[in-house]
């Protein structure tokens, strides 16, 4: 069979949901029996998000292969189940950078190099290099309709289909059709408007995903259908639901997917969705419900942690459990008094990773309060480096305990820079980035979650366990349970003496899966239910003691 190709565009503003929106049709695809990937183009310059701040881009989401990519990569992984690679995201920096590198090569003598069709050949290269062993190559670009920066994609998605052939390809516009309270009505004009403007360019959406509130009535479809040039029953509704895994399950209702196979004539079996609703179910009515708190740099955009907020719901789902997350901006945590503060009442404590030193007392205040009241707690990448901060400082009583990244002279840099970056001068895409094995020691809580010594983990990070202090946090009891195969690298950290504490330097988040909960974070979701039953019963005791 030919690789089928769908485009899907976003109009009227930023934010709809396009990623969601690709990630749940590539699942209904995956559920027919189907090959997918998804590509994602994003309009900015940079090479990739790698260099940028997490309140302007959000999470930077790493691929087994290393690649710094956009965060909707993670939705994309979750929802297909698929290991993507560098090759599902590409930028206009990308583009321009690979087309220059050719120009200075020689490759266009005698050409003057221009948009088109240099950088549009460049785009639909990228698309095909993905056809080779799928079905369908799903492509989400990225911005809104009208930007300039997306023009150039838009442009070679044309292309495209004149290339490759109607048969072949698909357009989906997810668009806005917005309520006005003051009226009690629902405006058709705005999506009206952004298919126009598409169809200015040269693209007529076959689908219209239409994001609203609330749900759209019949006449109100018709009505798009008329004006935007599409069929009746291609006029797909994507309201707000509670959680984004009821997608899949809303747009096959709306039939999405059967659209999509009867345009591109994919004769494919019904999907079977009774596995995905049972555990949308359980999203929606759990068991039981467990309070973490998540003590972190960026917590006023909690899109720079999508990954973690998606694994701990996965945790939540292997444990029958709604997990309710608090976000606790780091800086808040000044002192002891403050930490039981704000963290009293909670189940478990979560410190996320980051870079630069604002916010890192408080995580460390934070930690010594979870270790000392005996609170699960979970450190991930920083939040493991901080916690090896804390016990340097509090536990074996070491002066002047730090990082080399945030006190470069420190008398006891406990955490410090990685041999391999020593000699690094660019900051794009020079960490230690990527999948890289993990020896767990047999026996330890670890390798016991994990049910092996032997795994496989995603790493975002220069800085690593200084190796000459190894010996003497072993002495005071953290002992370091996971290792790079060569021994030199400290991957995990314990205190077998806790209820639960324990840190990684990769980041497990990008493993987890709504189906395939990651090991980790179900383990930390069980021991903070455990702390809670504890903690009710200790509090009903007093109570018939009072």
């Amino acid at each position: 069979m030919s690789t089928k190709y769908i485009f899907i565009t976003g109009g009227v503003v930023s934010s709809l949901g396009k990623g969601i929106t690709s990630a749940s049709l590539g699942r209904l695809l995956v559920e027919r029996g189907l090959k997918v990937t998804i590509l994602k183009f994003d309009p900015y310059i940079n090479v990739d998000p790698g260099t940028m701040s997490p309140f302007q881009h959000g999470e930077v989401y790493v691929t087994d292969d290393g690649a710094e990519t956009d965060l909707d990569l993670g939705h994309y992984e979750r929802f297909i189940d698929r290991s993507l690679s560098q090759m599902n995201n590409v930028t206009t920096g990308r583009i321009y950078q690979s087309v220059i590198t050719k120009e200075r090569r020689g490759e266009y003598l005698g050409s003057t190099v221009q948009v088109i069709p240099h950088i549009t050949d460049e785009i639909k290269a990228a698309i095909k290099r993905l056809a080779p062993d799928h079905d369908v190559v799903i492509t989400e670009v990225g911005g809104t309709v009208g930007d300039i920066e997306s023009l150039p994609f838009l442009e070679a998605i044309r292309q495209f289909r004149q290339e490759v052939g109607r048969d072949h390809t698909l357009f989906i516009h997810v668009t806005l059709v917005p309520y006005v309270a003051a009226s009690g009505e629902t405006k058709t004009k705005p999506t009206q408007h952004s298919v126009r403007e598409l169809m200015e360019i040269g693209i007529q959406p076959d689908l219209l995903v239409c994001r609203s509130e609330h749900e759209l009535s019949e006449p109100i479809k018709r009505k798009i259908a008329l004006f935007c040039n599409v069929d009746f029953g291609c006029v797909i509704e994507n309201r707000d639901v509670p959680t984004i895994y009821q997608v899949p399950l809303l747009l096959h209702e709306q039939g999405l997917d059967r659209q999509v196979c009867a345009k591109l004539e994919l004769d494919v079996k019904e999907p079977d969705l009774r596995p995905w609703a049972a555990m949308v179910q359980r999203i929606l009515e759990p068991g039981q419900r467990v309070h973490i708190a998540i003590v972190g740099k960026y917590t006023d955009l909690t899109d720079s942690y999508t990954s973690i907020r998606e694994a701990l719901v996965h945790g939540g789902i292997a444990n029958d459990a709604g997990v309710d997350l608090t976000w606790v901006p780091s800086d808040e945590l000044t002192d002891q008094r403050a930490a039981g503060r704000l963290l009293a009442g909670y189940d478990g404590l979560l410190v996320p990773g980051g870079f630069g030193i604002r916010g890192v007392e408080g995580m460390v205040e934070a930690i010594q309060w979870a270790r000392e009241n005996r609170l699960p707690f979970f450190g991930i990448c920083l939040g493991m480096q901080t916690a090896i901060i804390e016990f340097g400082r509090n536990v074996c009583q070491l002066p002047e305990t730090n990082s080399s990244e945030f006190a470069a002279e420190c008398e006891n840099p406990v955490i410090s820079l990685m041999n391999s970056q020593r000699d690094v001068e660019n900051l794009g895409g020079t960490m230690r980035l990527g999948a890289y094995p993990c020896r767990l020691r047999p026996a330890s809580r670890v390798a016991q979650i994990y049910g092996t010594d032997q795994v496989s983990e995603r790493h975002r990070h220069r800085y690593e366990v200084n190796n000459s202090y190894r010996d003497l946090l072993a002495e005071y009891g953290l002992r370091c349970t996971g290792l790079s195969p060569d021994g030199s690298l400290v991957e995990m950290v314990e205190l077998p003496e806790h209820p639960w504490f324990i840190g990684c330097q990769f980041h497990p988040e990008l493993r987890s899966r709504p189906t395939r909960p990651h090991p980790l974070f179900a383990s930390f979701i069980k021991a903070s239910l455990e702390h809670q039953r504890a903690a009710r019963h200790a509090a009903a005791l007093a109570d018939t003691h009072a």
